[in-house]
Protein backbone atom coordinates (compact mmCIF):
# COMPACT_ATOMS: atom_id res chain seq x y z
CA UNK A 1 0.00 0.00 0.00
CA UNK A 2 1.18 3.33 -0.79
CA UNK A 3 2.13 5.48 2.50
CA UNK A 4 -0.49 8.54 3.52
CA UNK A 5 0.67 11.57 2.93
CA UNK A 6 0.11 13.97 5.48
CA UNK A 7 0.73 18.03 6.04
CA UNK A 8 0.16 18.73 10.12
CA UNK A 9 -0.60 21.93 10.96
CA UNK A 10 -0.31 22.10 14.55
CA UNK A 11 0.79 24.02 17.79
CA UNK A 12 2.91 22.02 20.85
CA UNK A 13 1.49 21.14 23.05
CA UNK A 14 1.85 17.90 24.97
CA UNK A 15 -0.72 16.06 22.65
CA UNK A 16 1.04 17.75 19.25
CA UNK A 17 3.97 15.69 20.30
CA UNK A 18 2.68 12.79 20.66
CA UNK A 19 0.89 13.44 17.02
CA UNK A 20 4.16 14.01 16.04
CA UNK A 21 5.60 11.31 16.85
CA UNK A 22 2.63 8.77 15.88
CA UNK A 23 3.39 10.47 12.97
CA UNK A 24 7.35 10.13 12.51
CA UNK A 25 6.91 6.62 13.57
CA UNK A 26 4.29 5.11 11.58
CA UNK A 27 5.21 3.43 8.43
CA UNK A 28 2.44 3.76 6.43
CA UNK A 29 2.49 7.86 6.67
CA UNK A 30 4.32 9.97 4.71
CA UNK A 31 4.66 13.38 6.91
CA UNK A 32 5.22 16.25 3.99
CA UNK A 33 5.66 18.94 6.03
CA UNK A 34 4.67 20.67 9.54
CA UNK A 35 3.35 23.73 9.91
CA UNK A 36 2.64 25.99 12.69
CA UNK A 37 0.16 28.48 13.95
CA UNK A 38 -1.21 30.23 17.15
CA UNK A 39 -3.22 28.08 19.70
CA UNK A 40 -1.77 26.40 22.59
CA UNK A 41 0.87 29.05 23.22
CA UNK A 42 2.18 32.08 21.35
CA UNK A 43 3.25 31.37 17.69
CA UNK A 44 7.12 32.13 18.58
CA UNK A 45 6.68 29.27 21.24
CA UNK A 46 4.87 26.61 19.29
CA UNK A 47 7.09 27.24 16.43
CA UNK A 48 10.32 26.48 18.80
CA UNK A 49 8.50 23.31 20.33
CA UNK A 50 7.74 22.46 17.25
CA UNK A 51 11.64 22.42 16.10
CA UNK A 52 12.26 20.83 19.40
CA UNK A 53 10.29 18.26 18.82
CA UNK A 54 11.35 17.05 15.31
CA UNK A 55 14.99 17.58 16.16
CA UNK A 56 14.88 15.73 19.14
CA UNK A 57 13.13 12.52 17.01
CA UNK A 58 15.23 12.50 14.35
CA UNK A 59 13.43 14.41 11.91
CA UNK A 60 15.61 17.03 10.46
CA UNK A 61 14.75 17.02 7.16
CA UNK A 62 11.03 17.55 6.91
CA UNK A 63 10.14 21.29 6.36
CA UNK A 64 9.11 23.58 9.20
CA UNK A 65 6.82 26.53 8.48
CA UNK A 66 5.72 29.40 10.86
CA UNK A 67 1.82 30.63 9.99
CA UNK A 68 -0.20 32.85 11.88
CA UNK A 69 0.46 34.38 14.65
CA UNK A 70 -2.89 35.37 15.64
CA UNK A 71 -6.97 34.46 14.60
CA UNK A 72 -8.57 36.25 11.46
CA UNK A 73 -10.59 38.26 13.68
CA UNK A 74 -10.52 37.87 17.12
CA UNK A 75 -7.65 38.39 19.55
CA UNK A 76 -5.48 35.67 21.24
CA UNK A 77 -6.46 32.71 23.05
CA UNK A 78 -4.27 30.16 24.06
CA UNK A 79 -4.07 27.84 26.78
CA UNK A 80 -1.26 27.94 29.38
CA UNK A 81 -3.02 26.57 32.20
CA UNK A 82 -3.14 22.96 30.51
CA UNK A 83 0.07 23.41 28.84
CA UNK A 84 2.31 25.68 30.82
CA UNK A 85 3.63 28.94 30.19
CA UNK A 86 6.37 27.50 27.55
CA UNK A 87 3.42 24.94 25.79
CA UNK A 88 5.38 21.81 27.16
CA UNK A 89 6.31 22.35 30.73
CA UNK A 90 7.13 19.57 32.41
CA UNK A 91 9.53 18.19 29.91
CA UNK A 92 13.38 19.19 29.06
CA UNK A 93 13.77 19.06 25.15
CA UNK A 94 17.28 20.19 23.80
CA UNK A 95 17.40 23.45 22.50
CA UNK A 96 17.03 23.33 18.56
CA UNK A 97 19.43 24.18 16.22
CA UNK A 98 17.40 23.27 12.64
CA UNK A 99 16.33 26.10 10.51
CA UNK A 100 12.44 26.46 9.74
CA UNK A 101 11.20 26.97 6.24
CA UNK A 102 11.40 30.59 4.47
CA UNK A 103 7.71 30.51 3.45
CA UNK A 104 4.53 31.52 5.30
CA UNK A 105 2.92 28.31 6.91
CA UNK A 106 0.12 28.95 4.09
CA UNK A 107 2.35 29.11 1.05
CA UNK A 108 4.22 25.77 2.21
CA UNK A 109 0.68 24.24 2.09
CA UNK A 110 -0.28 25.47 -1.15
CA UNK A 111 3.15 24.97 -2.06
CA UNK A 112 3.57 21.10 -1.25
CA UNK A 113 -0.68 20.60 -2.31
CA UNK A 114 0.33 21.56 -5.65
CA UNK A 115 3.91 19.71 -5.94
CA UNK A 116 1.72 16.52 -5.84
CA UNK A 117 -1.02 14.82 -7.57
CA UNK A 118 -4.52 16.07 -6.76
CA UNK A 119 -6.47 13.78 -4.03
CA UNK A 120 -3.07 12.37 -2.51
CA UNK A 121 -2.43 14.65 0.22
CA UNK A 122 -4.77 14.97 3.37
CA UNK A 123 -4.64 18.32 5.75
CA UNK A 124 -4.24 17.38 9.43
CA UNK A 125 -4.86 20.25 12.05
CA UNK A 126 -4.52 19.62 15.16
CA UNK A 127 -4.53 23.61 16.34
CA UNK A 128 -6.84 26.47 15.14
CA UNK A 129 -8.05 26.59 12.12
CA UNK A 130 -5.84 30.08 10.76
CA UNK A 131 -3.41 28.71 8.30
CA UNK A 132 -5.75 26.40 6.44
CA UNK A 133 -8.34 28.70 6.56
CA UNK A 134 -6.15 31.52 4.88
CA UNK A 135 -4.46 28.70 2.68
CA UNK A 136 -8.28 28.23 0.72
CA UNK A 137 -8.88 32.05 0.80
CA UNK A 138 -5.48 32.50 -0.89
CA UNK A 139 -5.68 29.58 -3.20
CA UNK A 140 -9.62 28.38 -3.55
CA UNK A 141 -8.29 25.43 -5.95
CA UNK A 142 -6.58 23.21 -3.13
CA UNK A 143 -10.12 22.29 -2.46
CA UNK A 144 -10.01 20.36 -5.07
CA UNK A 145 -6.56 19.06 -4.47
CA UNK A 146 -7.18 17.86 -1.14
CA UNK A 147 -7.48 14.51 -0.72
CA UNK A 148 -9.39 15.12 2.78
CA UNK A 149 -9.25 17.03 5.93
CA UNK A 150 -9.03 15.20 9.00
CA UNK A 151 -8.76 17.23 12.14
CA UNK A 152 -8.94 17.72 15.62
CA UNK A 153 -11.24 20.01 17.10
CA UNK A 154 -15.49 20.86 18.24
CA UNK A 155 -17.28 18.09 19.50
CA UNK A 156 -20.91 17.48 18.35
CA UNK A 157 -22.22 17.08 22.25
CA UNK A 158 -19.19 18.09 24.25
CA UNK A 159 -17.34 21.60 24.24
CA UNK A 160 -14.29 22.38 27.07
CA UNK A 161 -13.30 26.05 26.65
CA UNK A 162 -17.23 26.75 26.93
CA UNK A 163 -19.78 24.88 27.56
CA UNK A 164 -20.38 23.79 23.86
CA UNK A 165 -17.53 24.94 22.20
CA UNK A 166 -13.72 23.34 22.20
CA UNK A 167 -10.74 25.02 22.27
CA UNK A 168 -9.25 24.69 18.49
CA UNK A 169 -11.96 26.11 16.95
CA UNK A 170 -13.70 28.83 19.47
CA UNK A 171 -10.19 30.53 19.35
CA UNK A 172 -10.49 31.56 15.79
CA UNK A 173 -14.43 30.77 15.18
CA UNK A 174 -14.35 32.41 11.36
CA UNK A 175 -11.43 30.23 10.53
CA UNK A 176 -13.57 27.00 11.52
CA UNK A 177 -16.33 28.05 9.50
CA UNK A 178 -14.50 28.51 6.49
CA UNK A 179 -12.82 24.87 6.43
CA UNK A 180 -15.89 23.52 7.50
CA UNK A 181 -18.00 24.96 4.64
CA UNK A 182 -15.64 24.11 1.75
CA UNK A 183 -16.44 20.99 -0.12
CA UNK A 184 -13.63 18.72 0.42
CA UNK A 185 -14.27 15.52 2.48
CA UNK A 186 -13.41 16.28 6.43
CA UNK A 187 -13.19 14.24 9.18
CA UNK A 188 -14.66 16.16 12.60
CA UNK A 189 -12.39 14.22 15.45
CA UNK A 190 -14.26 16.28 18.12
CA UNK A 191 -14.00 16.16 22.19
CA UNK A 192 -16.53 13.19 22.17
CA UNK A 193 -13.92 11.00 20.78
CA UNK A 194 -10.79 12.27 22.18
CA UNK A 195 -11.96 11.88 25.58
CA UNK A 196 -11.91 7.93 24.93
CA UNK A 197 -8.70 8.45 23.78
CA UNK A 198 -7.01 7.63 27.59
CA UNK A 199 -3.82 6.48 28.68
CA UNK A 200 -3.83 3.80 31.92
CA UNK A 201 -1.53 2.92 34.26
CA UNK A 202 -0.81 -0.18 32.15
CA UNK A 203 -0.10 1.74 28.94
CA UNK A 204 2.63 4.50 31.10
CA UNK A 205 4.11 1.14 32.29
CA UNK A 206 4.66 0.14 28.68
CA UNK A 207 5.94 3.15 27.41
CA UNK A 208 8.65 4.00 30.23
CA UNK A 209 9.59 0.67 29.70
CA UNK A 210 10.89 1.09 26.50
CA UNK A 211 13.24 2.98 28.43
CA UNK A 212 14.50 5.54 25.72
CA UNK A 213 14.97 9.36 25.46
CA UNK A 214 11.49 9.78 23.33
CA UNK A 215 9.70 7.71 25.88
CA UNK A 216 11.12 9.05 28.76
CA UNK A 217 9.94 12.09 26.55
CA UNK A 218 6.58 10.94 26.29
CA UNK A 219 6.25 9.80 30.00
CA UNK A 220 7.27 13.20 31.39
CA UNK A 221 5.07 15.05 29.00
CA UNK A 222 1.85 12.98 29.50
CA UNK A 223 2.07 12.87 33.55
CA UNK A 224 2.11 16.77 33.88
CA UNK A 225 -0.73 17.10 31.50
CA UNK A 226 -2.23 14.35 33.14
CA UNK A 227 -1.77 15.99 36.81
CA UNK A 228 -3.08 19.86 35.33
CA UNK A 229 -6.24 17.66 34.44
CA UNK A 230 -6.52 16.59 37.72
CA UNK A 231 -6.21 19.66 39.61
CA UNK A 232 -8.71 21.84 37.33
CA UNK A 233 -11.29 19.02 36.54
CA UNK A 234 -11.68 16.62 39.44
CA UNK A 235 -10.16 13.31 37.25
CA UNK A 236 -8.98 10.20 38.97
CA UNK A 237 -7.87 9.04 35.58
CA UNK A 238 -5.15 9.95 32.95
CA UNK A 239 -5.94 13.07 30.68
CA UNK A 240 -7.42 12.07 27.46
CA UNK A 241 -4.27 12.45 24.94
CA UNK A 242 -6.55 14.67 21.78
CA UNK A 243 -4.56 15.52 19.03
CA UNK A 244 -3.38 11.86 18.66
CA UNK A 245 -6.12 10.75 17.34
CA UNK A 246 -6.40 12.46 13.79
CA UNK A 247 -3.24 11.53 12.96
CA UNK A 248 -4.23 8.00 14.30
CA UNK A 249 -7.88 7.85 11.89
CA UNK A 250 -5.56 8.67 8.44
CA UNK A 251 -3.46 5.47 9.37
CA UNK A 252 -6.47 3.30 10.10
CA UNK A 253 -9.84 4.52 9.75
CA UNK A 254 -11.19 1.36 11.24
CA UNK A 255 -9.75 2.60 14.41
CA UNK A 256 -12.77 5.33 14.64
CA UNK A 257 -16.43 4.44 14.00
CA UNK A 258 -18.30 7.72 12.08
CA UNK A 259 -21.21 9.13 11.09
CA UNK A 260 -21.88 11.69 8.13
CA UNK A 261 -23.73 14.62 9.48
CA UNK A 262 -23.46 18.56 8.13
CA UNK A 263 -21.78 20.73 10.67
CA UNK A 264 -21.29 24.27 10.85
CA UNK A 265 -20.03 26.63 12.92
CA UNK A 266 -21.93 29.29 15.50
CA UNK A 267 -20.59 32.95 14.97
CA UNK A 268 -23.00 35.12 17.20
CA UNK A 269 -24.56 33.20 19.80
CA UNK A 270 -23.86 34.82 23.09
CA UNK A 271 -23.57 31.59 24.75
CA UNK A 272 -22.76 28.95 21.75
CA UNK A 273 -19.77 31.27 19.62
CA UNK A 274 -17.60 28.12 18.21
CA UNK A 275 -20.13 25.62 18.92
CA UNK A 276 -19.66 22.82 16.05
CA UNK A 277 -23.49 22.70 15.13
CA UNK A 278 -23.57 19.02 13.97
CA UNK A 279 -27.00 17.52 12.31
CA UNK A 280 -28.24 14.17 13.06
CA UNK A 281 -31.34 14.03 11.39
CA UNK A 282 -31.32 11.48 8.51
CA UNK A 283 -32.70 13.44 6.01
CA UNK A 284 -29.34 16.31 6.45
CA UNK A 285 -26.95 13.18 5.47
CA UNK A 286 -27.13 13.62 1.23
CA UNK A 287 -24.56 15.09 -0.36
CA UNK A 288 -22.91 15.49 3.54
CA UNK A 289 -19.23 16.39 2.69
CA UNK A 290 -18.52 15.97 6.75
CA UNK A 291 -18.41 13.22 9.48
CA UNK A 292 -17.63 13.43 13.23
CA UNK A 293 -16.12 10.61 15.37
CA UNK A 294 -18.30 8.71 17.70
CA UNK A 295 -16.66 5.66 19.03
CA UNK A 296 -12.74 4.52 19.60
CA UNK A 297 -10.34 1.42 19.36
CA UNK A 298 -8.62 2.51 22.49
CA UNK A 299 -6.42 -0.27 22.87
CA UNK A 300 -5.36 -0.24 18.85
CA UNK A 301 -4.93 3.64 19.05
CA UNK A 302 -2.12 3.03 22.31
CA UNK A 303 -0.80 -0.37 20.60
CA UNK A 304 -0.08 1.51 17.31
CA UNK A 305 1.67 4.91 19.32
CA UNK A 306 3.66 2.47 21.15
CA UNK A 307 4.86 0.71 17.86
CA UNK A 308 5.58 4.62 16.61
CA UNK A 309 7.88 4.92 19.73
CA UNK A 310 9.52 1.68 18.97
CA UNK A 311 10.35 2.70 15.68
CA UNK A 312 11.40 6.30 16.55
CA UNK A 313 14.36 4.77 18.67
CA UNK A 314 15.88 1.85 16.10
Amino acid sequence: MPKCKIILDCDPGHDDAMAIFLALGNPNIDLLAVTTVVGNQTLSKVTHNTRAIMEFAGATHIPIAAGCARPLVRTIQTAPEVHGSTGLDGTNLPKPTIAIDSRHAVDLIIDTLKSHPPKTITLVPIGGLTNIALAVRKAPEIVELVKEVVLMGGGYHTGNRSAVAEFNIIIDPEAAHIVFNEKWPLTMIGLDLTHQARPDDQIMEQIAALNTPISQFVVDSLNYYTAGYRQRNGYTNHAPVHDLCAVAYVISPSIMETLKAPIDIELQGALTTGMTVTDFRPQSTTDCHTQVATKLDNSKLWAMFIDSLKRLDK
